[in-house]
């Protein structure tokens, strides 16, 4: 991994915080384009970035993970726009500060100045208390900035929603991590202590939080470390389970490849120990369940349709109970994965369909299979000659649903193992009908 540490690297001046002030604080952007992440919003063709190019400002819901610098986006929003910045937290703050809030910002609005409020953690307001936003955002009092980390269409009013944009900001990933590591480094004018392992390993241990990043990396500047930490070395300084290998590299891509081929060799044992190996190192829960539902559907689909069912409810389970309870739930869906009767013929059958359907797109259905709402349609031939399949003794009319220039395909082919051997009996019936019939 390339040394991420570069002395020179220009650091915008920062006059906010004290020499003395976390360093988080010290390094905060002091402007919207230095917010590492979220440059969907922030940038020139985002939403935020937009907004400041017209000069004029909207209501906005920012919804996003812990450490997503939702506080700073709002702060650096309000000196972009030259507006009064006012912030309250809905942990802290009732209906008698938001009154003083509102009156305040009324009175710097007969000044002439608008007002940009920002409350944190809008979603703890109850419904009542979010109303009371209502007619001071309808008449321009204030224009408001909400962060919430829950999702906003279950947690705040409709009438609020209505009335602002929600922008979804990005779980700052390994780069933006990374990036803000060396903007780290490059304040301290020194290099983290830590190995090309222990630095991966720290940025997976910080799941997306930024903040929780800059809290860790302060801790390790503060001691005199003479040697690089390796991961266990820095797991036993910061009193955290660091992860046993990387989980954007070599090690994350070998352990869900043996847990994939051992659930597709049958080998429930094998399987068993490599979701082990990657609960034990750290990794996300609910990844391991979208790789399982994915495998669910690719190797085994119909030959066993529970399958899917059985990952969807570990995830549900998951979701219910938490950790370490709800992994026992997936670790059953693994062991059904592993002994069930495999089949990837409807991945095979997704594939050609895909295929097809590019290269075929503009084709119409046959009319006779279209429907006729008006009398010109019906002039037209829609609908004419439809077989309505239950009105035939089999419930089978064997009629044709392909494009009329389109001879007739065969996508799926379903093995003789599992369910899917009765669905082989099954089509292989209404084929000979279809024969007899045509």
């Amino acid at each position: 991994m390339p040394d991420l540490f570069a002395a020179d690297m220009p650091m915008p001046p920062r006059d906010r915080a004290r020499a003395d002030a976390p360093l988080a604080d010290r390094i905060r952007p002091a402007a919207l384009h230095e917010v590492i992440g979220q440059e969907h919003i922030t940038g020139p063709e985002g939403a935020i970035g937009r907004m400041i190019t017209a000069g004029k400002l909207s209501s906005v819901i920012l919804w996003g993970p812990p450490g997503t610098e939702k506080t700073t986006i709002a702060r650096l929003l309000a000196d972009a726009v030259n507006m009064h910045y006012m912030a309250v937290s809905a942990v802290f703050s009732g209906v008698a500060d938001l009154k003083k809030v509102f009156a305040e910002a009324e009175k710097i609005a007969v000044m002439g100045k608008k007002t940009l409020l920002f409350v944190d953690e809008i979603h703890r307001f109850n419904k009542a208390q979010q109303d009371g936003f209502l007619p001071f955002v309808e008449r321009g009092v204030v224009t408001l900035i909400g962060a919430t980390t829950e999702n906003p269409s279950f947690e705040l009013n409709a009438a609020l929603l209505s009335r602002a944009q929600v922008l979804v900001l990005n779980r700052l990933d390994e780069a933006a991590l990374a990036a803000l590591l060396a903007r780290a480094e490059a304040a301290e004018a020194k290099p983290l202590p830590v190995t090309s392992g222990a630095r991966i390993a720290l940025i997976n241990s910080a799941d997306g939080d930024g903040r929780f990043l800059l809290n860790q990396a302060e801790i390790l500047f503060s001691i005199d470390i003479e040697n690089p930490l390796d991961p266990p070395a820095m797991a036993a300084l910061l009193h955290r389970r660091m992860p046993v290998y990387d989980k954007g590299a070599d090690g994350h891509y070998n352990l869900i490849s043996a847990l994939h081929k051992s659930m597709r060799g049958s080998d429930p044992q094998a399987a068993l120990y490599w979701l082990a190996r990657m609960m034990v190192a750290g990794e996300q829960p609910l990844y391991v369940l979208r790789r399982i539902t994915r495998f669910a559907s690719e190797d085994i689909g119909l030959a066993d349709p529970q399958a899917l069912q059985q990952c969807l409810a570990a995830k549900d389970a998951y979701e219910f109970l938490g950790s370490p309870e709800g992994e026992l739930a997936i670790a059953q869906a693994c062991l059904y994965l592993a002994t069930a009767p495999k089949s990837n013929a409807v991945y095979a059958a997704q594939k050609s369909a895909w295929k097809a359907a590019k290269e075929t797109g503009s084709l119409i259905p046959p009319a006779n299979i279209l429907n006729a709402p008006t009398k010109l349609m019906k002039d037209l031939g829609y609908g004419q000659g439809y077989a309505y399949d239950h009105d035939h003794a089999d419930g089978f009319s064997g009629d044709n649903y392909w494009p009329d220039i389109m001879t007739p395909q065969k996508y799926y082919h379903p093995v003789e193992r599992g369910f899917e051997a009765k669905l082989r009996e099954r089509l292989a019936y209404w084929e000979k009908l279809r024969e007899e019939r045509s």
